[in-house]
């Protein structure tokens, strides 16, 4: 059996080859192949995905001290995971969490993101041969001691089906939200931009949806963002669905905003298209709080400022940079597989 330190001291190693830039031409071939293979992983985003895996789950004294929180299992066990690919490598915290516990991984890529999944863990078994026996890429499930898997609602019904009699995290549909005040700065309303625009808002940590003051004004939001335009106005996939949207809103004469490629509609739904942000007006923070509250079971984040203070709130620019205890959907997966 891998001892912990072994498996962290390997993870570290991938974190440091990831960053090293002598390594660069290895992980550009990678992008190359995951844009290849899914083109909304263009070669910013693929690397942004990267960098963030390196420096927040990667790093040895973040590891360590997040590790030393959970206790070791009794024995090992092959944990299933069903892997999303709607980000680039965003099935990494699992495969990490699961792997760092001392179980055997049986991964179920997404074949959007398999590229990605498939050339960090095989790196991580060259970094550390004892992991081949911990590793494995499989079609079916039916090995599993206990399973995570990640999808939407409609599949979590159907993991619930297949998967009742075994323990089990199952994730649905989730996304991440905005509080505003009116007093922002350029720069928070920027970084708010990333937020919302960042892997073209295909992720659960993505804002699809603002809360704002009532008679608030968009115009400093859209200056600010404005600078973004080259990255969405010249991908296809991203302006084929503004203009599907925006199509949508002029024949319906549905009342809205835009900007040439990011349309701002007013709406209670918290969840938007591609190309789409939600807004909703508010009187109070007591009236926010209250709507974050009913709709929490939906929430992944809160983004915005700590003043006035909103529970779990995230830095703007912050969404997609989660850490080792940002567990998606609010379930501690390391506390799972200690008790499995």
């Amino acid at each position: 059996m891998i001892s912990r330190n072994q498996r962290i001291n390997a993870f570290v190693k991938l974190g440091k080859f990831i960053s090293n830039p002598q390594n660069a031409s290895v992980i550009e071939n990678w992008i190359d192949h995951a844009k290849s293979k899914n083109n909304w992983f263009t070669p910013e985003n693929t690397a942004q995905s990267l960098n963030a895996i390196a420096s927040q789950y990667l790093d040895e004294d973040k590891l360590t001290q997040w590790a030393a929180q959970y206790p070791e299992p009794e024995s090992a066990r092959k944990i299933g995971i069903v892997m999303a690919g709607n980000i680039p490598a965003v099935g990494f915290q699992d495969a990490l969490c699961v792997l760092i516990s001392g179980h055997i991984l049986l991964a179920k890529p997404s074949s959007d993101d398999f590229v990605l999944i498939n050339a960090l863990l095989n790196k991580l078994i060259d970094l550390e041969p004892a992991f081949e026996d911990y590793i494995r890429f499989v079609e079916r499930l039916n090995d599993a001691d206990a399973y995570i898997a990640t999808g939407s609602d409609n599949t979590a019904r159907y993991f619930h089906y297949y998967f009742a009699k075994k323990p089990h995290i199952i994730r649905k549909n989730r996304t991440s939200v905005a509080v505003l005040t009116g007093n922002e700065t350029d720069a928070e309303l920027s970084a708010l931009g990333h937020d919302i625009l960042q892997y073209f808002g295909l992720g659960c940590r993505n804002v699809s949806k603002l809360y704002v003051p009532e008679k608030y004004d968009f115009t400093r939001f859209y200056h600010a963002i404005q600078e973004m335009d080259k990255n969405y106005l010249h991908h296809h996939k991203y302006f084929n669905n503004y203009e599907y949207n925006k199509s949508i809103f002029l024949v319906n004469a549905v009342p809205h905003y835009d900007n040439g490629f990011l349309l701002l509609s007013e709406s209670e739904v918290l969840v938007s298209a591609i190309s789409v942000l939600h807004y909703e007006t508010y009187r109070t923070m007591d009236e926010v709080s209250g709507k974050l509250a009913a709709s929490s079971e939906k929430i992944q984040c809160i983004v915005g400022s700590s003043h006035p203070p909103l529970p779990q709130t995230v830095d703007f620019g912050k969404a997609q940079i989660p850490g080792l205890l940002d567990y998606a959907d609010a379930v501690d997966t390391m506390a799972f597989l200690a008790a499995c």
